[in-house]
């Protein structure tokens, strides 16, 4: 992975120095939707799997922002929030000194399925590795790990002493709900203890043109074996909701092909591209995905990974249902 990110660290440099090239510097509402849409357009990864018409929102926004003053920036920054967030996509933001875009269209009708007072009857007297909080559930029979996100360390001595933790139990959960995801190096640290092998979980494309469908080659995406040295091939449940983004999401897609794990709760939130950056004609910066990520089955993963079984669990029950059959399933196995 590391060799992917060098590769398209400079790619995204010399592109986005490009862009500042092609623009000037104005507060014209219309020159800046015009702009902005033309960079989703060639830029963005998903436009065509978005099943939007982009062309015909371009033109409405542009209409939009030809009633706006130049000198409202608060009302331009709405403007253009609202014409990305038909895109449904977490990873497309524009970032200002006074607020930042985001999307909650992709989560908001789906169950929440985790809360907290459920959450903390199971994770008491955790102890923390990195960004990993570990117990053991079930009178110590099972052993528990929540990862709330991949943007804190997980190292190969971390999963070391949680392993160790566990020795004793019969299988493990692994909670990634609610994780919005991260640095992906995390992710693939903490799925390489489920696999002796260098194991092939997918594929990555990335744009090479302007055109929507101008990418490269497919290249694959292997979790290596040999990068975390203690290893877990017991039963595993992995535990998964709307709000699993991202890293998480790609977390998900890897473990889900693993033959002792199962994976449980709610369809991942998708998130399945890796996000660059360009300025737009106000200084700001606009964030969108360019590189697309595949299952091994090159579906994309985008839209999110859909569990062996669907469990929600409500704010109104006494104990979290989505644990509780993680339980159950490790020792009906």
């Amino acid at each position: 992975m590391k060799r992917l990110l060098y590769f398209i660290v400079p790619l995204l440099i010399f592109t986005a120095c490009r862009s500042r090239s092609e623009i000037e510097y104005s507060s014209d509402p219309v020159y800046t939707i015009d702009i902005l849409g033309k960079i989703i357009d060639e830029r963005y990864c998903f436009v065509e799997e978005k099943g939007v018409n982009w062309d015909a929102i371009r033109r409405l926004y542009m209409a939009k922002a030809s009633t706006l003053k130049n000198n409202d920036p608060i009302a331009l920054f709405d403007l253009c929030a609202s014409m990305l967030d038909s895109l449904k996509d977490g990873h497309v933001n524009i970032y200002t000194p006074f607020d930042i875009s985001r999307s909650s269209a992709w989560y908001d009708s789906y169950p929440v399925n985790l809360y907290p007072e459920q959450q903390n009857l199971y994770l008491k007297d955790y102890r923390l590795a990195g960004g990993l909080r570990y117990c053991t559930v079930d009178g110590g029979a099972i052993g528990y790990v929540y990862c709330p996100s991949f943007s804190n360390s997980i190292s190969p001595n971390n999963i070391y002493w949680i392993i160790t933790a566990f020795q004793d139990c019969q299988g493990l959960i692994v909670d990634v709900r609610h994780n919005g995801g991260g640095d992906l190096s995390n992710a693939y640290m903490l799925a390489s203890a489920f696999t002796r092998e260098d194991l092939h979980v997918g594929y990555w494309v990335h744009k090479t043109g302007t055109g929507h469908y101008d990418y490269s080659r497919p290249e694959k995406l292997i979790v290596k074996g040999s990068d975390c040295p203690s290893k877990w091939l017991r039963k595993v449940v992995v535990l998964c909701d709307r709000n699993t983004y991202s890293a998480a999401n790609f977390f998900v897609s890897c473990m889900s092909i693993m033959p002792q794990v199962t994976v449980i709760g709610g369809i991942s939130g998708g998130g399945g591209g890796m996000p660059m950056s360009y300025e737009l004609p106000t200084g700001w910066t606009i964030r969108f995905s360019s590189v697309k990520m595949f299952d091994i089955y090159n579906r994309s993963i985008e839209d999110g990974i859909r569990p062996d079984e669907i469990v929600t669990t409500r704010e109104s029950d006494t104990r979290d249902l989505i644990i509780e059959r993680a339980i159950q399933l490790i020792h009906n196995k």
